[in-house]
């Protein structure tokens, strides 16, 4: 396997380009050197994806469940066997640390396969008898769906999106983001070594005007999406015009409640990884962190001095724990929020600059937690994508799960207390589609993940996506003679 991938599409079992595509440049954050410059998908290619997508969709349904197992599973094996590589290459594309990736990206992405690979002889209907008759229902494939990933992950992303719509005997047209372009097109060509037909996984890239082509097209069944809520806004209403099924995983401003009895070691570890792992660039957050007013001195004590010993550097040194943004231009909108928590009055703990010598060298910025941070304040209110920590006290039980509701997301939240009457009572009450007790930003393929809210709608990984991936055909069997009234 080359180290790189050798075109910017992979369509129809194989690489393609197609040079009247709009360029886009693949970025290593860390130095701001273009590694690869790929094409945004012309309308010929996205025909060529989804004509070929149809086609494999058919062949697929004719393998044998099982059989559509052990595809899967190998594919999951491949993955495990160049995790290395493709997690230098997730580093490369993305920025995050090597530390990071090996664990976590392709990783992962082997676990919903292998996961899926093992539901998907499973996935059956059932009988309901009914006296002499009775009811047979088949649970059968969408068709063809398109995925739209995000940048943070998207080597995760592609598997947690095609590992249940092939297990389903869908076929899937995916779009990584534009600054994401590379780790998808690897993938893409395992699925065929691992013996997926051709066109079963195609790969193309663009930028939003590709994935409203894919969305709105009359063979595209459903649409998955990871992303923004004003991306999420505008994928969801093209999708709708077609009465398209449709799976919205989007943004969140997700709670972190640190009760007085909290284990406060283990509370500043959940701070740490649900804020400044992946430099902040995680969707599911909890970058409001209400901290009862009894122990706030001794977390915030603990929580900056285990900031500072964080390293800061080049990802690809598997030492490094903390890499760049993304890009510039989200590390420029980071230190924009960082500078209005500072103009509204927020109090900067620790970090909230670009670290020494790294000015000049890539997207760094330094971890940063901010005090005496209010409800109304902006970087309470919004996404800010970044490795930002905002501390909220309280004093309340009531009134903290009041003040974690008041936003238009409901992605996760996570709660910390030895008392586990009171750990499960306040998850209750809060409005989120993840949670936590004691622990934050585990996400395990066998539970569902997914959000309420702005924060989106379905569910991705476990059982409950083959809902989203599959629909029930009912069929009713008479062992009688038919009666009429005349």
């Amino acid at each position: 396997m080359d180290a790189q991938p050798t075109a910017s599409h992979f369509v129809d079992g194989a690489y393609c380009e197609d040079g009247a595509g709009a360029t886009i440049e693949c970025v290593f954050a860390a130095t701001g050197d273009v590694i690869a410059r790929l094409h945004s998908a012309t309308p010929a290619i996205v025909d060529k994806a989804l004509s070929s997508a149809k086609r494999a969709q058919k062949e697929w349904t004719g393998f044998a469940p099982v059989e559509r197992g052990r595809v899967l599973r190998r594919a999951a094996d491949i993955l495990r066997e160049r995790n290395r590589e493709l997690s230098e290459l997730e580093t490369l594309d993305t920025g995050k640390p090597l530390q990071e990736t090996l664990v976590a990206d392709a990783a992962s992405g082997a676990d919903a396969l292998e996961y899926f690979a093992g539901l998907a002889a499973t996935i059956t209907g059932e009988t309901m008898p009914l006296g002499g008759d009775f009811v047979y229902t088949l649970r059968e494939p969408l068709g063809v769906c398109v995925g739209i990933g995000a940048w943070n992950y998207p080597t995760q992303i592609a598997c947690w999106k095609a590992a249940p719509a092939l297990a389903c005997g869908n076929a899937m047209v995916f779009k990584p983001s534009e600054v994401t372009p590379l780790c998808a097109l690897k993938l893409a060509e395992i699925f065929i070594e691992a013996g997926a037909p051709a066109g079963l996984f195609n790969v193309v890239q663009g930028y939003g005007d590709v994935g409203a082509a894919l969305a709105t097209d009359p063979r595209t069944d459903k649409v998955s999406l990871t992303g923004s809520v004003p991306t999420g806004r505008k994928v969801y209403a093209g999708a709708a015009d077609g009465i398209r099924h449709v799976t919205m995983e989007l943004g969140g401003k997700s709670p972190l409640i640190v009760f007085e009895d909290a284990d406060i070691e283990n509370a500043v570890s959940a701070a740490i990884n649900g804020n400044f792992y992946s430099t902040g660039q995680i969707c599911s957050n909890g970058t409001r962190v209400f901290v009862h007013n009894d122990i706030e001195a001794h977390f915030v004590s603990r929580l900056v001095e285990r900031t500072k010993t964080a390293k800061i550097g080049d990802p690809r040194d598997e030492e490094t724990q903390l890499g760049p943004l993304i890009s510039k231009a989200q590390r420029e909108k980071v230190l924009n929020y960082i500078e209005m928590a500072k103009a509204e009055g927020a109090t900067l703990a620790y970090g909230g600059g670009v670290p020494d010598g790294l000015a000049d060298t890539g997207c760094y910025i330094e971890p940063t937690i901010f005090t005496g941070v209010t409800d109304e304040m902006t970087v309470a209110c919004e996404e800010v994508f970044g490795p930002v920590l905002s501390i909220l006290t309280f004093s309340d039980e009531c009134e903290v799960i009041a003040r974690a509701n008041d936003t238009p997301f409901g992605l996760a939240a996570g709660v910390f207390t030895r008392d586990l009457t009171r750990a499960h009572r306040v998850v209750a009450a809060l409005e989120a589609g993840t949670c936590w007790i004691n622990t934050y930003n585990l996400t395990p393929v066998e539970a569902p993940f997914g959000g309420v809210k702005l924060s989106g709608v379905g569910r991705e990984n476990s059982k409950a996506a083959i809902e989203h991936y599959s629909q029930i055909k009912s069929v009713y069997v008479a062992m009688g003679d038919v009666e009429a009234p005349y």
